[in-house]
């Protein structure tokens, strides 16, 4: 067993396996397709500027989907993992919500998240998870006094992902940092290992399979988080 995290400073970065085992639906599907969608149509700038109302339709079809998920035995572990440390930072590249329903607050969501819409003309988000906000249609701000179309509020593949200065900040000053379900493969959450231990903490991974980078980790745990991690915190 590795150390033990009672009053430790902590750092929690979660990817796409933790939400996979609730039911969502990843980009790393085997087949590199999203829902029979190539990334390109739907997930970058350039989608939303050619072919508006198909991304919109594809997000909102995720946003839906998010009444239908429940939150699985990880995402409780991790927030029973938050009572036992000194300080505990939850970042996740998952924007669905099902941290903050497992009973995590607060939590960074580097790639945004699909409970809220972003306005187009200002940039301000608004949690906008009524029925009438979940229609095919567009949906418009609150914010201006002509209501402006909003977008996902998502970061797509091309643009930067958010609060990375705080992220490093927490990243680089923690004693321990736990990856769980995350591929390796998207930057730039998957170097975020290298600034940790150049930091000198300890650093674990918890993911179903060993991922491309697993060497940069001190302690590694292979198997399901939802099966796995309940009791690894019970042993932290």
């Amino acid at each position: 067993m590795g150390m033990t995290l009672k009053d430790r400073k902590v750092v929690v970065l979660t990817g796409a396996g933790i939400s996979a085992e609730s039911g969502v639906r990843t980009f790393r599907d085997n087949d590199g397709l999203w829902e029979n969608h190539r990334i390109e149509d739907v997930a970058t700038p350039e989608a939303w500027v050619r072919d508006p109302s198909l991304v919109w339709r594809f997000y909102q079809a995720r946003r839906r989907q998010l009444l239908e998920v429940e939150p699985n035995p990880a995402h409780f572990a991790l927030a029973g993992l938050e009572r036992k440390c000194g300080s505990l930072v939850l970042i996740t590249q998952n924007v669905d919500d099902l941290h903050e329903r497992g009973g995590s607050e607060p939590v960074i969501h580097m790639h945004g998240t699909l409970r809220s819409l972003r306005c187009q003309e200002t940039g301000l988000s608004e949690v906008r998870m009524d029925e009438r906000d979940l229609v095919e249609d567009f949906v418009l701000c609150n914010c201006c006094a002509v209501a402006s179309r909003m977008r996902p509020d998502i970061v797509w593949f091309g643009e930067i992902p958010l609060e990375m200065g705080v992220i490093q900040r927490e990243v680089g000053d923690c004693e321990v940092f736990i990856v769980i379900g995350s591929s390796g493969h998207v930057y730039p959450a998957a170097g975020l290992v290298n600034l940790a231990n150049s930091n000198g903490a300890h650093t674990i991974l918890v993911n179903f399979e060993l991922p491309i980078n697993s060497n940069d980790f001190d302690e590694v745990h292979i198997g399901k988080a939802g099966e796995i991690l309940p009791e690894l915190v019970e042993n932290w």
